[in-house]
């Protein structure tokens, strides 16, 4: 059962990312922002042309092929894991859904549409994918220590 439930939380987050996306896109103007939760987040509307903090603006190329290269080993090593730790396939489960997500929009669009602002830090922008892929890789390294901590893959 649980082969099958991982990649349905896979498509079910790329979904909704892309959904809060196009939300975004069609209630918020670009480049402004709107509070949402006073004091802890606004909604925003920018397009990202690079990748964190907006690093590498318009380098499109590079982020295809390190998405291609991230996503390739990602998706093996689920399959390879596919019978191993449930924290394992839960954080690489984020992880491909944010890189694809992600991609999606950089195929299509040719930018990355952000939404989520941060009002009580100074925080980059970002989007339902940024948070799944943060997510997924805190929680494979949390998984990675264990592991070497205790030897043991579950």
């Amino acid at each position: 059962m649980r082969k099958f439930s991982f990649p349905v939380l896979i498509a079910g987050l790329i979904g909704l990312d892309q959904l809060v996306k196009w939300w975004t896109v069609s209630n918020v103007e670009l480049d402004t922002s709107r509070e949402w939760i006073s004091g802890f987040m606004s909604l925003a509307y920018l397009r990202n042309y690079g990748a964190a903090y907006s690093m590498l603006q318009n380098q499109q190329w590079l982020f295809t092929i390190i998405t291609l290269v991230v996503m390739t080993a990602a998706i093996w090593y689920f399959i390879k894991q596919i019978d191993g730790s449930l924290w394992q396939l839960f954080a690489l489960s984020l992880i491909i859904a944010g890189g694809l997500g992600n991609f999606i929009d950089r195929l299509r669009l040719g930018y990355v549409v952000d939404m989520f602002k941060t009002e009580f830090i100074d925080f980059p922008v970002f989007n339902v994918a940024d948070a799944c892929l943060t997510v997924g890789v805190a929680v494979l390294f949390i998984c990675i220590l264990k592991e070497e901590e205790y030897g043991s893959k579950n």
